[in-house]
């Protein structure tokens, strides 16, 4: 089971992530989930190494950690998507 919550979260974090983003995005889906399930991962990191993950009722915190690593990876991960792919339809 946590394999499936992992992938629910990466998706709901990368749609999330790419919703905000401005402009349009390139990547795939599977690209997007993933990259969302390594800022949840990471956000969580973080919010370990701040004292905020496990807190009293909902984790607030480590909810907005989470989603602003999804954020940055996304956002990157799109710049290497479309400059990756750039290349391959000039060659």
């Amino acid at each position: 089971m946590g394999w499936l919550w992992a992938i629910i979260v990466g998706l709901v974090l990368g749609l999330i992530a790419k919703a905000i983003i401005p402009g349009k995005q390139h990547l795939p889906l599977w690209l997007t989930v993933i990259l969302g399930m390594i800022g949840g991962i990471a956000g969580n990191a973080i919010a370990r190494a701040a004292g905020v993950d496990a807190t009293s009722g909902i984790d607030w915190w480590r909810h907005v950690f989470q989603l602003v690593m999804a954020i940055i990876l996304v956002g990157l991960g799109d710049r290497a998507w479309s400059a990756a792919t750039a290349d391959r339809r000039r060659a």
